[in-house]
């Protein structure tokens, strides 16, 4: 049995920056140029050091900072059959660097775990207990479904993301039956929805709608899981520093306590989300999974700026609902041109500040 959580426990969001001989890597197996088995193998001796990392920042829910993914997204076509790659553009700016994605093509099954390999490994190599993450259904039907590639296997996006929903909910079970410690299901196209720019881009009319549809294919994924706390995770977006998105979450705020989850990691330290206003309205029953950390700022906060937002946030949260992570994955993609070292500054400032407010407001 592993010891309770001490209050205001420490989160990572997921992702960390890669060595640049790990994105290499990735790239490379991404073109055939090393199979899946030698990457893997060299992949088994670079996590460890994420693992490690992340031990010696202080954290207590630590990943492996997804290292042996492209990016938090296409973990799950690289798991399920019916995609084909580079077919979907990110619509980069000059902000934000124009990246391609799979489109779904034909009918989606499973072909294997998507991270329960993940998973294992950890368990085999650390102590600390562990989180885990996996896109939800809402977020890989906005980046995987195209008007120009999919209709043929799924005439609407609405049809597409319900025929995630059943690969996705038979992950989580798998991940609950490993023992992993919390499972994370990023869905930051939630998050996107708040800004009236992103909308009129994607040609969203109808918002409520959408966020009917993230409710709905939500708790439809979750159903089943007992044994583990799930935590959903939403944000800006963000590449090399700068937001996709911004606004604050008025819009959704109310429609987070519909989720059947236990935990909501809100990306809320970085100006571009609009203030902790919005935690007026956060769910009485839910855990705030508070972004104390600005991942897009190089300024590496003080343990008393964390500490700070914390208590901020006590206004709206009591402190036994709050935890604290950054606002979002260091590196959800493996090309993100993010810091090893900043990130491990940042975490390091997470926990020292976490264990500021242990001892000002503990027994």
């Amino acid at each position: 049995m592993k010891p309770a959580d001490p209050l205001f426990p420490t989160f990572v969001v997921g992702s960390l920056p890669r060595p640049q001989w790990v994105r290499d890597l990735i790239e490379d197996r991404k073109a055939g140029l090393i199979s899946e088995e030698d990457a893997d193998r060299l992949l088994d001796s670079a996590v460890p050091s994420a693992i490690r990392m992340q031990e010696r920042a202080g954290v207590d829910y630590i990943s492996d900072g997804e290292w042996r993914r492209e990016s938090y997204v296409k973990v799950f076509t690289e798991a399920v059959n019916g995609f084909t790659n580079d077919l979907v553009s990110s619509g980069g700016t000059s902000s934000f660097t124009h990246l391609m994605y799979p489109a779904v093509t034909s009918e989606i099954s499973s072909r294997r775990s998507m991270a329960g390999g993940e998973a294992e490994f950890m368990r085999k190599h650390t102590e600390s207990k562990i989180l885990v993450a996996i896109p939800s259904p809402y977020t890989v039907g906005r980046r995987m479904w195209s008007p120009d590639h999919s209709t043929g296997a799924y005439p609407t996006r609405e049809e597409f993301v319900e025929a995630c929903v059943p690969i996705i909910n038979e992950e989580l079970l798998r991940l609950a039956a490993l023992g992993v410690d919390m499972i994370q299901i990023d869905d930051p196209w939630l998050g996107l929805l708040v800004d009236p720019d992103y909308r009129e881009k994607e040609g969203i009319t109808d918002v409520d709608h959408e966020i009917e549809l993230t409710v709905h294919s939500m708790n439809r994924a979750v159903e089943g899981l007992e044994s583990v706390p799930l935590s959903v995770h939403f944000c800006h977006a963000h590449f090399n520093r700068q937001h996709g998105t911004r606004g604050p979450y008025d819009l959704i705020i109310n429609a987070i306590g519909e989720m059947n989850v236990q935990r909501f990691a809100m990306e809320l330290a970085t100006p571009d989300a609009g203030g902790i206003g919005v935690l007026k309205d956060f769910p009485m029953n839910k855990t705030l999974g508070l972004g104390v950390i600005d991942h897009t700022d190089q300024h590496i906060e003080t343990p008393e700026e964390v500490a700070a937002r914390a208590e901020a946030a006590m206004e709206y949260v009591p402190m036994e609902r709050l935890t604290l992570n950054p606002d979002c994955g260091f590196s959800p993609s493996s090309v993100n041109p993010m810091d090893f070292d900043e990130a491990y500054l940042k975490l390091s400032a997470l926990s020292r500040g976490a264990n500021l407010l242990r001892e000002k407001y503990g027994d």
